[in-house]
């Protein structure tokens, strides 16, 4: 893939319990056959939030890549990693990032990284958009998300996602203040949008290229 990202597939596994340090060790060993093809984004654990996930992020140019990309993968006898004994459930989302939405590019910007995900009304991903457009420069002075954009695809695709990175969980608390104390974050209109939300923060694995 050249250039930036169009779509990053969001993989959720649950896991049984127990079975995270084989799993984690399993896709470390398998990554590298899968690397030839194309790169993560990130693999990580949830360490608050729901217990017993891993999360892995791909980005592609678009679904055709995607597919092909996978069908040539799926040919490697060393890829998938062997871990269906210990899977319970699989989801999968396609997000498409926000135009304005910083360009990740993963490295050092850890190790804390919080997903939130918000579902709204259907109609009104456009004012949302809008909105999170003129505040997002605003949060941009604390700290910057490296993922923003809506699900295309996947269970809930009235919904967006947001992940932020951060040292530490004492500076996510304080970017969150000092971005609250500016008057202008959050983004205005979510208590007519939204419907829920959900937030995990998540550690990466030691194979993952964000860390």
């Amino acid at each position: 893939m050249e250039g930036r990202p169009m779509i990053y597939e969001i993989r959720t596994y649950t896991l049984r319990p127990g079975a995270m340090a084989e799993v984690q060790e399993r896709w470390g060993a398998a990554y590298p056959a899968r690397e030839k093809y194309s790169r993560l984004a990130g693999f990580f654990r949830t360490d608050i939030g729901p217990l017993n996930e891993i999360i892995h992020i791909w980005p592609y140019a678009d679904l055709a890549e995607r597919s092909r990309i996978r069908a040539e993968a799926s040919k490697d006898p060393a890829w998938p990693p062997k871990t269906a004994e210990f899977i319970v459930n699989q989801k999968v989302e396609i997000l498409t990032p926000f135009p304005f939405a910083p360009e990740w590019t993963p490295g050092n910007d850890g190790p804390i990284y919080e997903l939130r995900q918000y579902t709204f009304r259907a109609g009104t991903l456009p004012d949302i958009m809008a909105s999170w457009e003129a505040a997002l420069p605003t949060r941009l002075q604390f700290s910057s998300p490296v993922l923003l954009g809506n699900v295309e695809f996947g269970p809930a695709v009235n919904s967006f996602i947001h992940m932020w990175a951060y040292p530490s969980l004492a500076a996510r608390d304080e970017a969150r203040r000092q971005a609250t104390a500016t008057g202008k974050w959050p983004p205005p209109g979510g208590r007519d949008r939204y419907l829920s939300q959900s937030n995990k923060i998540l550690l990466p694995a030691p194979f993952s290229p964000a860390q």
